[in-house]
Parts: C-alpha cells; sequence; structure tokens
C-alpha cells in the first residue's frame, strides 16, 4: 500500500475510549419528579425554595431564544405537535427556608414574542443567597433555537434549525439533531449524537476550549469528519482511512463524504463511537 494512502486506526488505547454518555438527556426528569428531588436532597445546610412555573409563550415566527442568567441549564425537546410548550424550574437559596420562599416570589420569568428569560433579586443579600432559573421547552421538530447560559449546561434533542448554542461553563448536548447548528462552550464537554443516514441541513460546527468530545455515528452515515484537540488524544472505534501528515487534527470522509460535520477541542480527548 501507498505510503500517503495508509490505513490506520486512529486510537493506540482504543479500549479505553468512554461510553456514549446520553442517557440522562434521553431519560430526563419530569417537573414532578425534578421538584420532589429539589425539594428533598438539598446538599447543604442554607434555607432553600423550588417551584415549578409553566410560562406562556406566543411567538411572533418560528423560533425562540432562551436566556438561562448566571446559573441556568436548559433543555430542549422536539415532538410532533405544532406548539411550544416551557417550564421554568425555579431554585433560591437563603438563610432560612422562609427567606429562600420569599426570595423566589420575586423572580419574574417574562416572555415575549421571542425571548423567554427570568429577572430577580440581585446578589447583594449575602453570600449564601442566591436563585437560578432553568428551562424544559417542548418544540416542533423544525424550529429555530437559541440558548445562552453562564453557568449552566445546554442540550437539544431531535430538532432541525438554525440552533445557536453558548455558555461557559458546561456541557453541550447535541442528540439526533439537524440544520445550520452552531455550539461553543468553554469550560464543558461536547456531546454529539449523530442520527439517521446523513446531516440534514448546513451541518454542525461545535466547540469547547477546556472539555472532552464525544460523537456517536451511526454506521452507515455519510458525511465529512472535522475534530481534533491540542492537548488530548484521540479515540475512536472506527477505521478511518488518513492521508499523509497524522496529527491531532483530522479531516475525513466517512462512507463517501458529505456535511460537514466539526467538532473541536482544545484541552480535552476526543471519543468517537458507534452508535
Amino acid at each position: 500500500m501507498h505510503a500517503s494512502a495508509r490505513r490506520l486506526l486512529v486510537a493506540a488505547a482504543l479500549g479505553a475510549a468512554l461510553p456514549f454518555p446520553l442517557t440522562a438527556q434521553r431519560a430526563a426528569t419530569s417537573d414532578a419528579e425534578w421538584l420532589d428531588n429539589c425539594r428533598n436532597n438539598w446538599g447543604d445546610d442554607r434555607g432553600h425554595a423550588c417551584e415549578v412555573r409553566d410560562v406562556p409563550v406566543r411567538l411572533s415566527s418560528r423560533a425562540i431564544e432562551i436566556d438561562g442568567r448566571q446559573n441556568g441549564s436548559i433543555r430542549v425537546q422536539g415532538w410532533d405537535g405544532d406548539q411550544v410548550k416551557v417550564t421554568a424550574r425555579l431554585q433560591a437559596n437563603a438563610e432560612s427556608d422562609a427567606e429562600a420562599q420569599a426570595l423566589l416570589k420575586d423572580i419574574r420569568v417574562t416572555s415575549d414574542g421571542r425571548r423567554v428569560s427570568a429577572d430577580g433579586p440581585n446578589e447583594s443579600r449575602g453570600s449564601r443567597s442566591g436563585w437560578s432559573a432553568s428551562y424544559m421547552v417542548m418544540v416542533p421538530r423544525r424550529f429555530d433555537v437559541s440558548l445562552d447560559a453562564y453557568n449552566g449546561s445546554l442540550g437539544v434533542d431531535g430538532v432541525t434549525g438554525r440552533l445557536e448554542l453558548s455558555t461557559h461553563n458546561g456541557s453541550v448536548t447535541l442528540n439526533g439533531v439537524g440544520g445550520d447548528v452552531r455550539a461553543r462552550t468553554q469550560n464543558g464537554s461536547l456531546n454529539v449524537q449523530l442520527a439517521g443516514r446523513s446531516w440534514d441541513g448546513t451541518g454542525l460546527d461545535a466547540v469547547t476550549q477546556n472539555g472532552s468530545v464525544r460523537l456517536a455515528v451511526p454506521e452507515s452515515y455519510a458525511a465529512t469528519l472535522e475534530t481534533g484537540t491540542v492537548n488530548g488524544r484521540i479515540n475512536t472505534d472506527i477505521p478511518i482511512t488518513v492521508q499523509g501528515r497524522i496529527s491531532r487534527q483530522l479531516s475525513v470522509p466517512l462512507n463517501g463524504g458529505g456535511r460537514t460535520i466539526r467538532a473541536m477541542t482544545t484541552n480535552g480527548s476526543v471519543n468517537i463511537s458507534r452508535r
């Protein structure tokens, strides 16, 4: 075989590749389960209060923006209905349960023709006082979604459209999505599970600065895969053909190539597995 077209497995430590951790996304707790867990499994001695609120939304287009603010996470699930449903999961902590409950009542969740966000008391009440608003969102399977958080994870399951996800400290999970998808996290993992035989839409561009990349690919999936790391290892159980110089950056066609699937990290490992 010619040296410039040799076949290799880009994983000296194949057995160390991690299983794809999407169980929590597929089996997310209901609002009732979350509320019970929040009320009964608080992790410290502070007072706390928890609440689930339905958020009425009347959108002006087939698009929604969700702002998780400082400490909220967001999960979006595609479904066969044509309506959008949003619930806010609110938590507050303070010196006592009564103070936390009072703080919770001051949180306002608002929705206009496009955007859902929350406002509440500032952090001046003390270091033992604070609040957060996380969201569970149901949208039609073809919809545009923009998610923004700071200390919170983001996830989208079964939605095709223009998807924009950005968080500073939190993981990003994409399961069976399509369209024009762009995702960024500074400190968190990228978890991508592809579905079908090829990408439906423009492609995927996902980047983390400090976190691992976990990518699950169906056996017959056709795409151009771009992935890599600066400080980490690439592990895969998929045989990959590489031409020319071997580095920690890969750009390879899978099953003849197709739309570009790009998932990159600077400080973290890359794990590619079969679905």
